[in-house]
């Protein structure tokens, strides 16, 4: 009789294991970053197929620098999303910045270029955290204000700038080379975009404040409940966001041969379509910004691919609509799948 007892847990222990190996494997399918990603392997494959000079050394070298400042932008995007808000100045804030920056070298050729970015992000954060003080303080809507704000520092680079631009010969050869070296065949450029990704998921992920702008976006009256701060997080989400806003500023100055009073102009929709299509609930309390860095890249890769198979320009913007209505409805499928294991899961432990 001791025979059996003893041989019981050992012929169970075996069969657990591959159990739990099992399902640790269909969990990479479950992460909110795996569709776009997926999609963005199969469109770059595709296009390679087609046409093999899209794979190049250059062609990766482009594909990067074409995403480094839209990647920069829906991080800080994505800041904002999360807290469920919404930042639509950020286009207008990347032109005033930059348009400052092309003035900066243009009366200050030896100035330092640590010192114009950390003055552009500055520059940047202080036009953010009006912003989330109008949003945390009157109480209304973001996009209202931040449609509103869009529009007043518009204004104010046009009338800064009026009919004058500056052009690459006005930078210092050493800024406009940040677009132009590479390490490890990386742009100098895009490796600053690598760094804020990183630095802001391990913030978002890592930290007692990052975690609680998904509180706040969750359910702000719980968070609230909770003693967590709600008003301060989405001021900081909002002047944040400013920051990179600023700093992405910047390295437009350097990336582009020009910088004018229509510079950034329509970047905050393509800012608001990469975080959703790289998995961002547009309502808040959910998404990462690794999954809206992966979504701008997959934004700007399918303008380059559309354009290196001769696609017309329309189905490039028709393409982007379609994916942000697929990202939206998955999104909302996902989550009624969640609601549903959700009551289930209850109904089974009353």
């Amino acid at each position: 009789m001791s025979t059996p007892t003893a041989q019981t847990p050992a012929a169970k222990q075996p069969r657990a294991l591959p159990l739990r190996r099992q399902r640790q494997f269909p969990n990479v399918f479950r992460l909110r970053e795996f569709p776009v990603t997926a999609a963005l392997a199969v469109l770059v494959l595709a296009t390679a197929v087609v046409n093999p000079l899209f794979l190049s050394p250059q062609g990766l070298k482009d594909l990067m620098l074409n995403a480094t400042v839209m990647v920069i932008l829906a991080v800080g995007q994505t800041m904002v999303i999360v807290t469920r808000n919404v930042d639509l100045s950020v286009g207008s804030i990347l032109g005033l910045v930059a348009f400052g920056t092309g003035a900066v070298f243009a009366g200050a050729p030896d100035m330092p270029i640590l010192a114009v970015v950390l003055l552009g992000m500055a520059f940047g954060s202080v036009l953010g955290l009006f912003n989330g003080l109008l949003v945390t303080l009157a109480k209304v809507p973001a996009l209202v204000i931040t449609l509103g704000t869009l529009y007043i520092y518009r204004g104010v680079n046009n009338a800064w700038a009026g009919g004058t631009q500056y052009f690459a010969g006005d930078r210092p050869e050493a800024f406009g080379a940040l677009s132009v070296d590479t390490f490890l065949g990386i742009p100098m450029i895009t490796l600053v975009a690598i760094a804020v990704v990183i630095t802001a998921a391990v913030f978002m992920s890592g930290t007692r404040s990052g975690r609680d702008f998904y509180a706040v976006g969750s359910d702000p009256e719980a968070a609230r409940l909770f003693g967590i701060p709600a008003s301060k997080r989405i001021l900081t989400a909002f002047l944040v966001n400013g920051a990179l806003a600023g700093l992405a500023g910047v390295l437009y100055a350097s990336r582009f041969n020009a910088v004018g009073a229509t510079t950034g102009s329509g970047l905050e929709l393509d800012v608001v379509a990469a975080a959703v299509v790289g998995g961002v609930a547009i309502f808040g309390g959910s998404g990462t910004v690794v999954g809206a860095a992966i979504g701008a890249l997959l934004l700007n890769t399918i303008t380059s691919s559309l354009t290196a198979i001769r696609v017309d320009k329309f189905w490039q913007q028709a393409v982007v609509g379609i994916l942000i209505l697929a990202a939206i409805l998955i999104d909302r499928l996902a989550g009624l799948r969640r609601a549903r294991n959700l009551r289930e899961k209850e109904g089974r432990n009353v």
